[in-house]
């Protein structure tokens, strides 16, 4: 009987480094994870120095020769650019190394293809797909007839390879229109949870934060949590309901990436908007990341382009189990607030949960009431759209002290008595 292995996609990165003291080389550590979270594995890195790209050839021509004695000497697959390369520069490279070429963008885009598991998921990288394909179609097309395979080919499959623009634009049109309706499905189910206000705090955070793993340690929500770039990729929303009978919907969003591509980010703007139409962002931090601030500054520089700029902020840092001392200090100056977690051990989740829900709080309104008893049902109403502080059943009715957010107010107190407490 014989047994065979799957063999790996061998694979040389090349970055160039246009300043003193940049991030090429954390940079190219993060594509090197890509690479292994797509099945490959790296044999070499190769890093240029220049002012700026080489307009042609993305390295100049000493590195190229470099890079082909590479391919030759590990018997490399493919070679991999730090940044997304235009048609010109694709085609020169490719031809010149004659081996298969791609960049930090195809990579991105192969394991989106891999991880999508839901039909608006897959759609949604099929546009991004099409869109990059249709920008780089130019001069193009022996170099992806040339494609046998591996990374890069994953998607929409191998007949959309050989495509013309024409046939491209067609498809990228039909798939906007099934996407449009999945996104009418959301909206609808979006204002759905608006009629029933249970806060939203949508999860935000770079790859590999840790926001499945808080997830499924908040709701048990059993999303796949691995210790893997990407590791989920499709939304998800699940309910929380605290001892004091406080409810609150978590949603989990994918995670950000430094030079995310453009395509990524509009064809995922409408699961993106999960976070644009929550009550709060809660960001999730490695702390143990050397690189944390710099991960910061991706996911506040994204949410920007997605124009979520006006939310209170949460920020958990994450991982704390994974620090040598306590005495590391953490700091986000844009955050409202900050907290230690461990999502893996448990340790400051319910600290966060009691700052999640001080900061829902600001805004909402003390509410003193003695009820009747015939009018019992406010108070699971009083749960429902806000929380219920102390709870008394006395001789003359019932005593409830309510936080209760101030658009609902009007469901419990007439309109003279709402401008009193006000």
């Amino acid at each position: 009987m014989f047994e065979t292995e799957e063999q790996q996609e061998r694979m040389i990165l090349v970055a160039v480094a246009t300043a003193e003291g940049d991030d090429t080389e954390r940079s190219l550590d993060e594509l090197e994870e890509l690479g292994q979270t797509a099945g490959a594995v790296t044999v070499a890195k190769v890093i240029q120095n220049r002012e700026r790209f080489h307009p042609g050839t993305y390295i100049g021509k000493g590195k190229i020769e470099e890079v082909r004695e590479l391919v030759q000497k590990y018997h490399a697959d493919t070679v991999v650019c730090d940044d997304e390369l235009s048609p010109a520069q694709y085609h020169n490279l490719q031809e010149a190394l004659d081996v298969k070429v791609i960049d930090r963008t195809v990579l991105i885009l192969d394991i989106f293809a891999k991880r999508a598991s839901t039909s608006e998921g897959k759609l949604q990288v099929e546009l991004a797909q099409l869109r990059y394909r249709a920008s780089h179609l130019i001069g193009g097309r022996s170099e992806l007839s040339r494609l046998g395979g591996g990374i890069g080919t994953r998607g929409p499959g191998e007949q959309k390879l050989e495509m013309d623009r024409r046939l491209i634009k067609e498809r990228i049109t039909l798939v906007k229109r099934e996407l449009a309706q999945v996104q009418r499905t959301r909206e609808l189910t979006r204002k759905k949870r608006q009629a029933n206000p249970t806060p939203v705090v949508a999860i935000v955070g770079y790859t590999n934060a840790g926001k499945s793993t808080l997830l499924n340690r908040l709701t048990g929500a059993g999303v796949l949590s691995e210790d893997q770039l990407f590791a989920t990729l499709d939304p998800t929303t699940r309910k929380l309901v605290r001892e004091d009978g406080e409810e609150l919907l978590f949603t989990d969003t994918v995670g950000f990436i430094r030079k995310l591509p453009h395509h990524l980010i509009q064809a995922f703007r409408s699961t993106l908007e999960e976070a644009k139409y929550a009550d709060m962002i809660l960001h999730v931090v490695d702390s143990a990341n050397p690189d944390l601030d710099a991960q910061m500054y991706t996911v506040y520089d994204t949410l920007q382009k997605l124009e979520i700029g006006d939310k209170r902020i949460v920020t958990a840092f994450n991982k704390v189990d994974l620090l040598e001392e306590k005495k590391e200090v953490l700091k986000d100056l844009r955050a409202d607030q900050t907290v230690r977690i461990s999502a893996k051990t448990g340790q400051g989740i319910e600290e966060m949960l009691d700052v999640i829900s001080d900061v829902l709080k600001e805004g909402q309104v003390l509410l003193e009431q003695t009820l009747d008893y015939a009018q019992g049902a406010k108070v699971n109403l009083m749960r429902k759209y806000g929380q219920v502080l102390t709870e008394e059943y006395r001789e003359d009715g019932i005593y409830v002290k309510a936080s209760i957010p101030r658009e609902y107010l009007y469901l419990f107190v007439e309109q003279e008595k709402q401008e009193e407490s006000w």
